[in-house]
C-alpha cells in the first residue's frame, strides 16, 4: 500500500492523450492547447491541472460504439458499459451513480446543477465530436457544482472553409447498425456551417436489450467583423434504451446473455435539446468579452430498474433552462492575465412518479400495469448566480502561479402539486413529501496552482482545489422513507496534487499523485424506528496516475496508462439490513465502516495499445489494445471481491485512395466473460453481475470528400 508519506510528497494527476493527434501534445513537439481550464485556449504546459486531450484522429481511429471505448484510454478514467450507452464512471472515485462529474458540450454544462444523470454522456454525440478534454479532479472554481471527480468536455469540430463531408456506414454483431454523416463548408465570406447526424440501433448482446439513438447538431461560425465572432450550436439527442438486469453468479457464468427485463421493463426514453450562441468580442489585442446565452430542454421517462423489486414506479422529469455565461479576459501585462465572469441559470423543472404493479414469469419481469396512484408530483424551479475570477502570473521564465475562486448561490423553489389527502404511507411502503418551500445553497470554491518549468520540455505542477456538490433535486424532494432531506448541505471536497510532465524526443511522459478528501457526504442512519439522512460521511481517495507515449519508429507507436488507487471510508454510516435465511433473527441497524475500503473502487486500472502503420502499405493502420480493471470490493463491508478482468481489442483501418476508408473493430478478442459492474447490497449475500460485451465485430465503410 502506498504510504501516507509518499502520498504527501507526490500528490496529483496526469495530462494524457492516447496517441499523437491533431492539437494534442505529441512527441514531435506540437503544443497542446486546452480550453476547458479557463474557457480560453491555453498551452497545456502552462496549466497546473491534470488534463487529457483526445483529438479528432483518435476519435475516428477508435470509432467508439460506447463512450467507454474512447475514454478508458485516459489514465485514471474508467467508464463501464451497462448496455446501450448506459454507463457509470470512476475518476478518483468508485464506480458510482453519484453526481461527482460534470459533462460539457463546447464548455456548456449539458444539465443544470441538481439534475445529474450518471448516463449523461449519452446525451452527447461523441463519435462525431472533434475533440475531447478530460480534466481529472475538482473543477468547481470555474464550473461550480458536481465537478469533484472530473470534467468531460466534448468539443464539436469547426466548420471548414471548403465544402467537405463524411459518410460512414457501420454494421456489427447483435444487429448493430450505425450511420454517421457530416457536411461542412462556407456559406459566404462571413459564415461557415457544419451539420452532423448519428443514427444508431442495436439488438444488444443480451436478450431483449435493444437500443436506438438519433443525434444531430448544427454549428454556425460567423466572423461578423475582425473583432466580433459568433459560434451558434444547436444539438439534439434522442435515446430509447431497453432495461438490462444484473445476474446472479449461476446465470452470469452459464448464460450471460440472459436479461431479466423483457419488453418495456426497466426501459428509458430521453430527449435532450441545447441551443447556444457564443459571442466573442475583441476589445483590443489584450482584452476580450465572451457572452454565451443558452437554452436547454430535456425530457426523461424511465422505469428505475433498481426499484422494481421493492417499489416499482414510472418516473418522468421535464426541465427547460434559460441562462447566460459571461466572461471578460485581459492580458494586463506581459506577466499577468486575468479573467472574471458571471454565470446565470434559471431552470423550471417538473417531476412526476406513478406507482405500477409488475408481472413476472419465474424470475423474469415481463409486464406492468399502472395502479392509479401518484407517489410524487412536484415543481422544482432552480435559479443560480455564480461570479468567478481567475489570475495567472508568469513570475519568471520558470514559475507560473494561478489563483481562482467561484461563488455559487442557488435557490430551489419547490412546490408539492399533490393533494394533501394523498397518503404518504401504504402498508410498509412510505413516500414522504416535504412541504412546499424554498431552499438556498451557497458555496465558495477557491483554487491555487503553481507550475515550475524544469526545462523547455519538462514541467512540475502542484495545486490545491476545492469542490462541492449540492444535493440533487431528487435526493431532497423524493426522499422515500428518509427524514430530514431538506436539511441536507452541499458535499465538499479538497484535492491536493503534484505532477510531472515531459515532452522528449519521440517520448511523452506524465506522472502524478493526488489526495482527495471528501466531507459532508450524505449518509443514512436509523434513529429508533425512523430512517434519517444527514451530511456526516467522510472518505479519502488517494492514488498515482501514469502515462507514457513512445514513438518507437516511423511505423510503431506504443501508449500506456496506469492508475493505482486506495480509497477508504474515514467516517461513513450505513444501514445494515440482513434477513433470513442469511440472518436469523433479521438485522436492521446502523453501522460505521470507518477504515474500510470504499466499495466498487478498482485498485488498479491499466490500458496499453500498440499501433502499426507499415511504410510498405500506405494507408494501413493496425492497433492491438489491452485493458485491465483491477480487483475491488463489491460493497462497504469488504466481505466479497470482484477479481477484475483483462480485455483485448483489435482495430484496423485502410485508406483506399483519397475518398474511401474501410475499418474493422474486433472487441473482446478472447471472448472473455466478465462483469462491467459487480456489487451487492450491504447485508445481502447475493452478488449482482452486469455481463460485459462478448467477442463482437464491427465493420465500416467511410466516404470522404
Amino acid at each position: 500500500m502506498i504510504s501516507n508519506v509518499c502520498l504527501a510528497l507526490m500528490a496529483m494527476s496526469t495530462a494524457a492523450s492516447d496517441m499523437p493527434t491533431k492539437g494534442a501534445a505529441a512527441p514531435d513537439g506540437v503544443e497542446v492547447m486546452v480550453v476547458t481550464s479557463s474557457r480560453q485556449a491555453q498551452a497545456l504546459t502552462n496549466l497546473a491541472e491534470s488534463v487529457a486531450v483526445l483529438g479528432e484522429d483518435s476519435i475516428q481511429n477508435v470509432s467508439p460504439g460506447h463512450p467507454a471505448e474512447l475514454l478508458n484510454r485516459v489514465s485514471g478514467v474508467h467508464v463501464n458499459d451497462l448496455g446501450g450507452e448506459g454507463h457509470m464512471t470512476a475518476i478518483r472515485q468508485p464506480i458510482t451513480t453519484g453526481g461527482v462529474y460534470l459533462f460539457l458540450e463546447d464548455g456548456l454544462p449539458t444539465r443544470p446543477t441538481g439534475f445529474f444523470n450518471h448516463n449523461g454522456l449519452y446525451e452527447i454525440d461523441m463519435p462525431n465530436s472533434g475533440r475531447v478534454e478530460v480534466t481529472k479532479g475538482p473543477g468547481s472554481a470555474l464550473y461550480g457544482s458536481d465537478a469533484i471527480g472530473g470534467i468531460f468536455n466534448i468539443l464539436t469540430p469547426e466548420p471548414t472553409d471548403q465544402l467537405s463531408g463524411r459518410l460512414q456506414a457501420e454494421l456489427g454483431s447483435d444487429g448493430w447498425q450505425r450511420g454517421l454523416m457530416a457536411v461542412s463548408g462556407a456559406m459566404n465570406a462571413q459564415h461557415r456551417a457544419r451539420l452532423q447526424l448519428n443514427r444508431t440501433q442495436s439488438d444488444g448482446f443480451r436478450e431483449e436489450a435493444d437500443y436506438q439513438r438519433f443525434s444531430s447538431s448544427l454549428r454556425l461560425d460567423s466572423d461578423l467583423t475582425p473583432q466580433l465572432q459568433l459560434k451558434t450550436l444547436a444539438s439534439f439527442g434522442s435515446i430509447d434504451q431497453s432495461g438490462t438486469s444484473g445476474l446472479n453468479q449461476a446465470d452470469f457464468t452459464s448464460n450471460p446473455r440472459k436479461n431479466r427485463f423483457h419488453g418495456d421493463m426497466g426501459a428509458r426514453d430521453v430527449q435532450a435539446f441545447r441551443l447556444s450562441t457564443e459571442l466573442r468580442y475583441q476589445l483590443s489585442d489584450r482584452s476580450e468579452w465572451m457572452l454565451t446565452p443558452f437554452y436547454r430542454n430535456n425530457r426523461s421517462d424511465l422505469m428505475p430498474s433498481w426499484m422494481l423489486t421493492y417499489d416499482p414506479v414510472l418516473q418522468s422529469t421535464r426541465f427547460s433552462s434559460y441562462g447566460l455565461l459571461t466572461q471578460f479576459s485581459q492580458q494586463a501585462s506581459a506577466d499577468f492575465n486575468w479573467t472574471a465572469g458571471l454565470d446565470l441559470d434559471v431552470t423550471p423543472a417538473t417531476f412526476r412518479e406513478q406507482q405500477i404493479s409488475i408481472v413476472m414469469q419465474e424470475d423474469i419481469f415481463v409486464d406492468y400495469q399502472q395502479t392509479g396512484r401518484t407517489n410524487y408530483h412536484y415543481d422544482a424551479d432552480q435559479t443560480s448566480i455564480s461570479p468567478y475570477a481567475q489570475l495567472q502570473w508568469f513570475a519568471s521564465e520558470q514559475w507560473i502561479l494561478s489563483l481562482g475562486a467561484r461563488y455559487d448561490w442557488f435557490e430551489v423553489d419547490y412546490t408539492d402539486r399533490l393533494d394533501p389527502s394523498v397518503p404518504q404511507q401504504v402498508g410498509r411502503t412510505t413516500w414522504l413529501r416535504p412541504e412546499s418551500q424554498r431552499i438556498r445553497y451557497q458555496q465558495l470554491s477557491p483554487k491555487f496552482g503553481v507550475v515550475y518549468k524544469l526545462a523547455s520540455n519538462q514541467q512540475l505542477y502542484a495545486n490545491r482545489r476545492h469542490a462541492f456538490r449540492v444535493p440533487s433535486v431528487g435526493q431532497v424532494f423524493r426522499p422515500g422513507s428518509s427524514q430530514d432531506t431538506t436539511e441536507l448541505k452541499p458535499v465538499t471536497a479538497i484535492n491536493h496534487e503534484l505532477g510531472w510532465r515531459a515532452q522528449l524526443d519521440g517520448l511523452r511522459l506524465d506522472a502524478s499523485v493526488y489526495d482527495l478528501q471528501i466531507k459532508d457526504d450524505v449518509v443514512n442512519y436509523i434513529d429508533g424506528n425512523t430512517r434519517k439522512v444527514i451530511n456526516a460521511g467522510q472518505t479519502s481517495h488517494r492514488g498515482l496516475e501514469l502515462m507514457a507515449s513512445w514513438q518507437l519508429s516511423d511505423a510503431w507507436t506504443w501508449n500506456l496508462s496506469g492508475t493505482f488507487t486506495r480509497q477508504k471510508y474515514r467516517d461513513f454510516q450505513y444501514l445494515f439490513s440482513c434477513f433470513p435465511p442469511a440472518c436469523v433473527p433479521a438485522i436492521n441497524e446502523t453501522r460505521n465502516f470507518a477504515g474500510f475500503e470504499v466499495g466498487k473502487a478498482p485498485r488498479q486500472l491499466w490500458q496499453s495499445s500498440l499501433s502499426y502503420q507499415p511504410l510498405s502499405i500506405e494507408g494501413l493502420w493496425l492497433e492491438l489494445e489491452w485493458q485491465q480493471v483491477g480487483r475491488y470490493y463489491t460493497d462497504e463491508t469488504n466481505t466479497n471481491t470482484y477479481p477484475g478482468h483483462d480485455l483485448f481489442n483489435l482495430r484496423a483501418r485502410y485508406q483506399i485512395g483519397e475518398h474511401w476508408q474501410l475499418a474493422i473493430r474486433l472487441m473482446n478478442l478472447t471472448d472473455k466473460t466478465y462483469s462491467s459492474l459487480t456489487s451487492n447490497q450491504v447485508g445481502s449475500t447475493d452478488i449482482d453481475y452486469r455481463p460485459g460485451m462478448p467477442r463482437s465485430v464491427f465493420v465500416s465503410a467511410t466516404w470522404q470528400f
